[in-house]
């Protein structure tokens, strides 16, 4: 237990060291005095990544942007919910594109700008127990976020529209200051 408290305090330190500025107007860092951001200030899209399709796998840029006229700060690792074309909610299964090695950066967010994360998954091909003639799952159209620390769910746009196969299994990255490019 000892050890772990130990590792837990030196990761928070080397965390507490980093700044990274971005030109966006977004910065990372491990500390900040602005509030964490409600659902009210947020928007959200999850979106192509330009040719990134390869081994089966394609990468979405999940986007929050702060909408709001008072920055604010988000971290970590989003909650997703799929949602199909009237609101359905569909299969979801999110993992830590990086569990155990992603430090988690805390993203303060100036007034009209956002926040990243990559989601990579697969769009035809079928996991075990999927239907293996036709799409795997049905269509998504549109994403509820959950932005930590609070919480709060906000729902965007799934951009463009595609089945999220092995269950709704996306591989997403923490949030960061830069957007996903392949």
């Amino acid at each position: 237990m000892r050890t772990t408290r130990l590792i837990g305090l030196a990761i928070a330190l080397c965390a507490a060291s980093v700044v990274v500025p971005f030109s966006s107007g977004a910065t990372a860092s491990a500390s900040g005095k602005a509030p964490w951001c409600g659902g009210t200030q947020l928007s959200v899209s999850f979106s192509l990544v330009p040719f990134s399709a390869g081994a089966g796998n394609v990468s979405y840029a999940l986007r929050v942007k702060n909408v709001s006229s008072s920055t604010c700060k988000v971290s970590g690792l989003a909650g997703m919910r799929l949602l199909g074309r009237k609101g359905k909610k569909l299969p979801t299964h999110v993992v830590n594109a990086d569990p155990g090695v992603a430090v988690m950066f805390i993203v303060t967010l100036k007034p009209g700008h956002s926040a990243w994360a990559e989601g990579r998954f697969s769009a035809d091909i079928p996991g075990t127990g999927e239907q293996q003639t036709g799409p795997c799952e049905l269509t998504s159209y549109h994403v509820s976020v959950k932005v930590p620390p609070r919480g709060d769910a906000v729902v965007g746009p799934f951009s463009p529209p595609n089945p999220v196969c092995e269950h709704g299994r996306i591989s997403l990255s923490v949030f960061g200051t830069k957007k996903p490019l392949t």
